[in-house]
């Protein structure tokens, strides 16, 4: 998808401007978790102290980076359908690069704080209870007080969770607004179609890692986080690049056409 949108000039927009980033993101949050854990179903599941940290710090910056760059793409749809005339105004490429940035500088304080906040604790048994270093089950292992850890973690994820699901929330109820007011029914069909594919992976994502960050920790809370965990670290890196691109004429077609111009 990043190859795709660089190379063809046809997508040179904010919405693909944004869909690339968000590509970035799948691909490096999902190698940061995916190698590892498939390395740990054929040998000795094990990681060291420095390495758990690495991994974490990657993991929680480029979450936190999903979390705001799918509110930020919800609002580029909110601006192309509801205010159509002030589009190229409203999304013009200086906002679109200051959204990137803003996304990921929003990550960078929420990972770091996240990761200074876990350097200060004594982990004793050295024993995670999950596929990946995580923030509750590293708090589970520590034999120090996680009180800081706790209320620095429930602030954040708030942020990082509830603001963009809502901004996201709201910027779908103005789009469908908008759809129900078209009069013919196959257009109005076919609005539906998709924002109804972008809306389940929202929801599938937010849904998820609420569940596992906006509760207190326990040992059956973390048994059942690491089934939505699932969903978050690869489920949804893998149906994103289908849902938000396959699904879409300008995509396909100009994929189709750097097949045919390479095949030449």
């Amino acid at each position: 998808m990043i190859t795709l949108i660089a190379l063809s000039s046809n997508l040179h927009t904010p919405m693909y401007y944004l869909l690339s980033s968000l590509s970035f993101i799948d691909f490096c949050q999902s190698t940061v978790i995916t190698p590892k854990m498939l390395v740990s179903f054929v040998t000795e599941n094990t990681i060291s102290y420095a390495e758990c940290m690495a991994q974490f710090y990657v993991f929680c910056f480029f979450i936190i980076a999903e979390c705001h760059m799918l509110s930020a793409m919800a609002y580029d749809r909110y601006a192309a359908i509801c205010k159509p005339l002030l589009y190229n105004a409203t999304m013009s490429s200086q906002v679109c690069f200051w959204m990137v940035v803003g996304v990921y500088g929003l990550s960078l304080i929420g990972s770091t704080a996240h990761t200074v906040c876990l350097l200060r604790l004594n982990f004793c048994n050295g024993i995670i209870n999950h596929y990946f270093c995580d923030l509750y089950p590293l708090l589970e292992s520590a034999c120090s007080s996680t009180f800081i850890n706790q209320v620095v973690g429930m602030s954040f994820c708030a942020f990082n969770i509830v603001i963009p699901s809502l901004t996201t929330l709201s910027s779908y109820t103005f789009i469908i607004a908008s759809i129900l007011r078209i009069r013919s029914t196959s257009g109005r069909s076919k609005a539906f179609s998709t924002c109804s594919s972008h809306l389940s992976a929202v929801a599938i994502f937010y849904g998820s890692t609420a569940f596992m960050y906006l509760q207190q920790s326990s040992v059956s809370n973390m048994d059942q986080g690491k089934v939505s965990s699932v969903f978050y670290t690869i489920i949804i890196p893998m149906l994103n690049p289908l849902i938000y691109s396959l699904r879409n004429k300008d995509v396909k077609a100009a994929l189709y056409k750097f097949i045919e111009k390479k095949h030449f």
